[in-house]
């Protein structure tokens, strides 16, 4: 059963705004990472932002982990938001990446874009049910993409996008459990970088298929 509801696009160039957003997005993390006082909670008296002690989460909070006032907060702030609108453009065209459009795809559309929109109140001071709420749906969200990636014959992004779940998995249940904790926020980065490719490399093979299409229909009407 096809869904009429969702959206197709039509201009290739839409699509390099995620990917641009993406890029902001690091950009903007690496100046929040640069202007954080201190503190972490391995140790709470060290300087600045250390990518072995710190999670991607503190740069957002309005006080630093020693206690300082937070001027990090601002990059880091809209960091997250670019990611997330960049993202919630890239999936709400996703849909057209795949010439089936069935229930299927509808759960994986409406997922992503919930589980996008659940993230960005992670700065409402409801860290830990946000970050649940968000992986729920975030999940189905992937897996129902990955099933549609694999019957499209899009094979690299499939096992690629397995790759990226499987560390997630490994992040989340060290988050739960507390087991190898120490280990959490080289493995969270590890864990956004992976993601970051992915999304980057789905939205690049998204906008060769459009700008494809658009080709050949200019082409046939010459």
């Amino acid at each position: 059963m096809k869904i009429d509801i969702l959206p197709v696009i039509s201009k290739p160039f839409v699509l390099l705004l995620p990917l641009a957003g993406l890029v902001l997005f690091v950009v903007l993390y690496i100046l929040a990472a640069l202007n954080y006082p201190g503190g972490s909670w391995i140790v709470l008296d060290q300087e600045g932002f250390n990518f072995w002690n710190n999670y991607l989460c503190d740069l957002l909070d309005r006080n630093a982990i020693n206690g300082e006032l937070n001027p990090a907060r601002f990059y880091a702030r809209g960091s997250l938001a670019v990611l997330c609108i960049s993202l919630l453009l890239l999936w709400y065209y996703l849909p057209g990446l795949f010439s089936k459009r069935g229930m299927n795809v509808f759960v994986m559309w409406l997922a992503g874009i919930l589980s996008l929109l659940v993230t960005m109140s992670l700065t409402s001071g409801t860290h830990d049910i946000t970050l649940r709420i968000a992986g729920i749906f975030g999940v189905i969200a992937f897996i129902s993409c990955f099933i549609e990636l694999y019957r499209a014959n899009y094979f690299a992004l499939f096992y690629f996008g397995i790759a990226c779940l499987l560390i997630f998995l490994v992040n989340y249940y060290i988050y739960e459990t507390g087991t190898f904790i120490r280990s959490l926020p080289v493995i969270q980065k590890v864990t956004f970088i992976s993601f970051i490719l992915w999304f980057a490399f789905l939205d690049i093979s998204f906008y060769k298929l459009v700008k494809i299409k658009n080709d050949k229909i200019r082409m046939s009407h010459q």
